[in-house]
């Protein structure tokens, strides 16, 4: 099996995440470690984007800056989870686009389905970032970037806590062209389609549902 992987594998992210892999950290503690790593993900992800020299005036003297360049950005989370990498995404790119897919996994087949999509109009113009904790099956990233092509996005990376063999493969089989970035890249699968060792639902776990 091969891929293209951007594995993340800084010790301040590493620590983190076995700080919220322990099952005994709080709804709190792991909202506010995911937003934390969401925005040194940001930074990994971004670290490609172009830039351009232009002309600014220090208080003291005229001089050639660098700034980005090229397509706008926009963030696409995955609801619900989605929304605790959104967060953090945003702490560092506050000018970009929000857009969001709604998808759920059905527990007997493991296939995604929709329940809702809002992106901006202008999505074809800008680098598109999608969000997701976790690239488990892959079925939910696939369908969500199937659906963001045909609403006219070219250009997408995918950012993820957690990735395992699988969700990677399946994403890169479908969409080569898009780029993933991650913490971790786990072991596999179990029968019921979660991550391991992992860190349980990520949603459940962020707002204390379960």
């Amino acid at each position: 099996m091969t891929y293209a992987l951007n594995l993340i594998n800084h010790p301040l992210i590493q620590h983190k995440l076995s700080l919220m892999r322990d099952e005994s950290t709080s709804t709190g503690s792991f909202r506010k470690l995911l937003r934390e790593i969401s925005q040194m993900l940001a930074y990994e992800a971004t670290r490609d984007l172009p830039i351009e020299l232009v002309t600014i005036r220090t208080p003291l003297v005229e001089m050639s800056a660098p700034k980005i360049r090229g397509k706008k950005l926009c963030l696409v989370s995955i609801l619900r989870a989605g929304n605790g990498m959104l967060d953090g995404m945003l702490d560092v790119l506050p000018a970009a686009r929000v857009g969001h897919v709604g998808l759920y996994r059905d527990p007997q087949t493991l296939q995604a389905v929709e329940y809702y999509f809002k992106v901006p109009d202008d999505i074809s113009a800008r680098l598109v970032i999608v969000v997701d904790p976790m690239l488990a099956t892959g079925n939910s990233a696939v369908a969500a970037l199937d659906k963001l092509k045909a609403a006219g996005a070219s250009t997408i990376k995918f950012v993820c806590l957690l990735a395992a063999p699988e969700g990677v493969a399946t994403l890169q089989a479908a969409h080569p062209d898009v780029q993933i970035t991650t913490a971790a890249l786990d072991q596999g699968l179990n029968d019921h389609g979660y991550i391991l060792p992992g860190l349980g639902d990520a949603g459940d776990r962020m707002f204390g549902t379960k």
